[in-house]
């Protein structure tokens, strides 16, 4: 089981790959079309001012997030631009633009996509809410009813970006990625079979953040008014910082005390939504998700082999 020395590692679902990272390095695996395995190395970069942001509770989060969707866009790029190419046919965007502008472009690209989707879930419920005001004019009715058009919004995206093929597939890799990570913090052996016999849902996953975002939101926004609209509206926006601040620290919270009884049913419904991003991954993709857990652990045994790998 894991215990308080036992490092903790992240991860996230790619095209036909995964990556998982550690303290201080982030790799990257995928299945080439020719059944190949390839790896893609990005170090986790230290700014000074975002470690003395980190240190901070209800701050860290929101640094944890923007750094986590800068780095995954960057993995998710390389998944992108290979995963369906033939080897040897890729064309590198080294040729057409310098590192620096391209490393900045997916990361800028990625914080902003993260914060393009927390404002249309954020702020479309209001608007579906309002429509109600006639029926339902108190502040309690219309937060409920507004908490009420975010579930049914999150969960009806989820839905049917599901049962897109490619999405799907997604999903099984994410479902790899908890498996494995289960398995290494049960303190056993990484193989196929281990991993298949482990629980696709995991505590720490983004999923579970989400809906702890639409919980958390919740009961924050009782203490504000909810008229007018536009202050509704204003004061949503302003929040969204504080509403992730107090979600991550609750996703922490709730992974901490996962082995206490009682107490690890705080988890679950983050668990629920997780039946919903993941699925059950086949065996080779697995195998995709332990090699990359294995390559990250080489890398922190031996940091020169990350230069063999692809990176930025």
């Amino acid at each position: 089981m894991l215990s308080n020395k036992t490092p903790v590692y992240g991860g996230q679902a790619l095209l036909e790959g995964v990556m998982f990272g550690g303290k201080d390095h982030t790799v990257a695996a995928i299945r080439r079309n020719d059944d190949s395995i390839e790896y893609f190395y990005a170090k986790k970069e230290k700014k000074p001012l975002f470690q003395k942001l980190k240190k901070i509770p209800f701050v860290r989060g929101n640094i944890a997030l923007i750094e986590s969707a800068a780095l995954g866009a960057r993995h998710m790029q390389f998944s992108g631009d290979r995963y369906d190419v033939t080897p040897g046919e890729e064309v590198e965007n080294g040729k057409e633009m310098s590192k620096l502008q391209m490393i900045l472009g997916v990361a800028v690209v990625g914080v902003l996509s993260f914060l393009f989707g927390k404002f249309v879930f954020t702020l479309v419920p209001v608007f579906i809410a309002e429509l109600f005001k006639t029926w339902i004019p108190d502040k309690t009715g219309q937060i409920l009813l507004e908490t009420f058009f975010k579930l049914i919004l999150l969960f009806v995206y989820l839905y049917f970006i599901s049962m897109m093929p490619i999405i799907k597939r997604v999903f099984q890799y994410h479902g790899a990625e908890h498996k494995v990570i289960n398995c290494y913090e049960n303190g056993l052996e990484l193989t196929v079979e281990n991993v298949q016999k482990q629980s696709r849902l995991h505590y720490r996953c983004g999923s579970s953040f989400i809906l702890f975002t639409v919980i958390v939101g919740m009961f924050l926004y009782f203490l504000f008014p909810t008229d007018p609209l536009w202050l509704r509206v204003v004061i949503r926006v302003l929040l969204i910082p504080v509403v992730i601040g107090i979600s991550f620290e609750v996703l922490q919270a709730t992974n901490a005390l996962r082995e206490i009884p009682v107490l690890k049913y705080l988890g679950y419904p983050g668990l629920w939504l997780q039946l919903l991003t993941t699925k059950e991954p086949k065996d080779e993709m697995v195998e995709v998700s332990i090699a990359s857990f294995n390559k990250l652990h080489e890398v922190e045994k031996n940091p020169e082999i990350a230069k063999e790998l692809h990176h930025d």
